[in-house]
């Protein structure tokens, strides 16, 4: 529960562990509370932001013990890093205080981050970082080389159980009616930075490999829901001035559908590279 006034803690010093805050206690969030909970050499958890205090203590179990469990505003004295797992309106709301007093913030919301991208500012006039981790993806660091010279063309495939597309935005504005259908189906094809309105839970990894390389609006993508598959597909194809590639992934979802098990891991490796000794990959 909630416990020593958040202005009386301690700060960080050099060798101590890095406190971690977790915004969320969803499919991703609470993995991530777990696995510091149960031990992450260099990390502590420091603290848990959810709306429903009472809930989250329900997940989080007796063990609980002294961690702090506190509204979103509340958060920042809590940790040096705060790992956001929420809903993407929240977005602002939490990576804000933490970048603007130069700590880091792991973002698995991306594709509202396209939409502030006023806090990369911040961090960098404050000395904060704002960290988008692989999640769903693989091949970032091929596409963030490719990057520095010329990337002729990005597009990426993805197919999803439809369960996992159910009442997103874009189907709901355009009265698209998946439930039912019995054969793949394209429902959407354009860039990513529309994805990311249309699609705001769902294609945060078409947001994170625009990111990574020529951009939102130069990032092509097709979407499709697939009644056949029961994870999450993604192919990407790359030609750039260094190399063509092309890189595949099924992702096993989670209790969530819209969700990969591997998004959660993404964010425990995302840390463990702040304090690694040895770093492989860019």
């Amino acid at each position: 529960m909630a416990s020593a006034n958040a202005s009386s803690l301690p700060e960080t010093r050099p060798g101590q562990p890095l406190r971690v805050a977790v915004a969320g206690l969803g499919a991703v969030g609470l993995q991530v509370a777990q696995r510091l909970r149960e031990g992450l050499p260099g990390f502590v958890l420091g603290a848990v932001a959810v709306r429903d205090k009472d809930a989250a203590r329900c997940k989080l179990g007796d063990e609980h013990g002294q961690i702090a469990i506190v509204g979103i505003d509340e958060l920042e004295p809590y940790a040096d890093v705060v790992v956001e797992c929420a809903p993407a309106a929240l977005l602002r709301e939490i990576v804000l205080p933490f970048v603007n007093v130069g700590k880091k913030a792991i973002v698995l919301s991306c594709g509202a981050l396209l939409r502030h991208m006023d806090l990369v500012d911040v961090a960098r006039e404050s000395g904060g970082q704002i960290i988008v981790p692989s999640g769903a993806l693989l091949g970032l660091d091929a596409v963030s080389a490719a990057a520095e010279g010329e990337i002729r063309s990005v597009r990426m495939t993805t197919r999803k159980p439809v369960s996992g597309l159910v009442g997103a935005p874009y189907l709901v504005s355009n009265n698209i009616d998946i439930e039912d259908i019995t054969e793949p189906l394209r429902i959407f094809s354009g860039t990513a930075r529309q994805a990311a309105a249309g699609f705001p839970a769902n294609l945060n990894v078409a947001v994170a490999l625009s990111l990574a390389g020529s951009g939102p609006d130069e990032t092509q993508l097709d979407i499709w829901a697939d009644p056949g598959i029961n994870r999450n597909t993604h192919h990407i194809q790359v030609d750039s001035d260094s190399a063509s590639f092309s890189m595949s992934i099924e992702n096993v979802p989670t209790d969530n559908p819209k969700t990969g098990r591997i998004t959660a891991l993404s964010v425990i490796a995302a840390l463990k590279r702040l304090r690694a000794p040895l770093r492989v990959g860019t």
